[in-house]
């Protein structure tokens, strides 16, 4: 098959969030915007979608609906953005979880949201320039798809100074003594061997002001901690706004890359304070260690989709530095077996993936999937989350 026709149109540099600031009024906005630091060159906006399905939790085969979706690939020359068209998701906390486990305040969220767009605004951060690329079945389609998007440019803006505060208060899902007895309670199954480990959260709840958009939030969001991976998307009635340092996965020339981070320290607020901060987590045990757990787990997760023996983890335990918070960020790559994609990735991966970020238990050590007992220890003090 000769795949998709592929246009693309350069012009001048404007700041990514003044394009998704004139798409108020459009279906789908959808801005997935970077810091511009050494990992992350490119900003993406789009709008529109040819096509949006949602599949419900606990579904079986979520992900076997991107392939479909994503149809014929288009043949993309050197130096193209690595983004020009295809399916964004979204996967709810609990997509794969087992539906007797399912539960929460936020069920209204479908399991898995994907959304084909045939036409993106790339924004390339290092070169301060944009790309407009449009996805068609012939020439003419794609170059049709590509002025699309070049019309998203015109209409450009500011975003308007957002009200403080955006909410005036936030009320936790639970009391603070019950969330401290949940933490205990996971405390004392670890120490009798019922499980590894689990990640215990609290969510807070808040109403925004009259005058305040979720597109506001977003703003703040990214003047202020700003991050290579953050996200605002508009799905009818509800509406996502991320702000995430950490690549999951990437998937390039038939190689996959993970970029897990584990260890945190806070910026100082002299340049001595920083340095201090700085050598202090380089020489911490504990979170080298922690790093560690999860390269190991990020390794057997590789290792479902890729060649044997070529999973490796080149980098480890590396500094990096952001607006506010020094990380210790590692690096696990692989060569994706013949019969892997994109889509066969997200199946095998992102479940396991999932399970292993609420809990493991000893028994599942071999696959790192959490029996039963493991999702319901989690679904006591956590409930349901996107």
């Amino acid at each position: 098959m000769a795949g998709l026709s592929l246009a693309l149109i350069e012009r001048d540099w404007i700041d990514p969030l003044h394009v998704a600031a004139g798409l108020d009024d459009v279906e789908g906005r959808l801005i997935l915007l970077s810091d511009g630091g050494p990992n992350a060159r490119w900003s993406y906006v789009a709008a529109e979608p040819t096509r949006v399905e949602r599949v419900p939790r606990a579904a079986p085969g979520p992900f076997d609906r991107i392939g479909a979706l994503l149809g014929e690939r288009a043949v993309t020359p050197p130096g193209a953005p690595p983004f020009t068209g295809g399916v964004v998701g979204l996967a709810s906390y609990d997509l794969d979880a087992p539906e007797a486990t399912l539960g929460g305040d936020d069920q209204d969220w479908p399991g898995l949201t994907l959304a084909r767009h045939d036409a993106v605004l790339a924004f390339d951060h290092h070169h301060r320039r944009v790309i407009a690329a449009g996805r068609g079945e012939d020439p003419e389609r794609a170059a049709h798809a590509a002025d699309r998007a070049l019309r998203w440019l015109a209409g450009a803006r500011t975003p308007a100074p957002a009200p403080a505060p955006l909410a005036d208060a936030f009320t936790s899902e639970r009391p603070a003594q019950a969330y401290r007895d949940a933490v205990a309670d996971v405390v004392r199954r670890i120490a009798a061997g019922e499980i590894f480990q689990a990640n215990i959260a609290r969510a807070w709840t808040g109403m925004l002001a009259e005058s305040a958009e979720p597109f506001d939030l977003f703003v703040r969001l990214a003047g202020a901690s700003p991050a290579p991976y953050a996200a605002f998307w508009e799905l009818g009635d509800h509406v996502l706004a991320s702000n995430s340092p950490e690549s999951f996965l990437s998937v390039r020339d038939g190689r996959i890359t993970a970029r897990p981070i584990k260890g945190t320290r806070p910026r100082g607020s002299t340049p001595q304070e920083d340095a201090a901060l700085k050598a202090e987590l380089l020489a911490s045990a504990k979170d080298r260690a922690e790093n560690l757990m999860i390269v190991d787990l990020m390794r057997n997760d590789l290792s479902r989709v890729c060649t044997p023996g070529s999973v490796t983890a080149p980098d480890l335990f590396r500094l990096e530095t952001f607006a506010n918070v020094h990380h210790l960020v590692s690096t696990v790559q692989g060569r994706l077996a013949p019969d892997m994609g994109s889509a066969e990735v997200m199946s095998r991966d992102l479940p396991a993936r999932l399970h292993h970020r609420r809990a493991q238990t000893p028994g599942d050590a071999g696959h790192r999937l959490p029996r039963g007992s493991a999702w319901a220890v989690v679904r006591q003090p956590v409930p349901g989350r996107v």
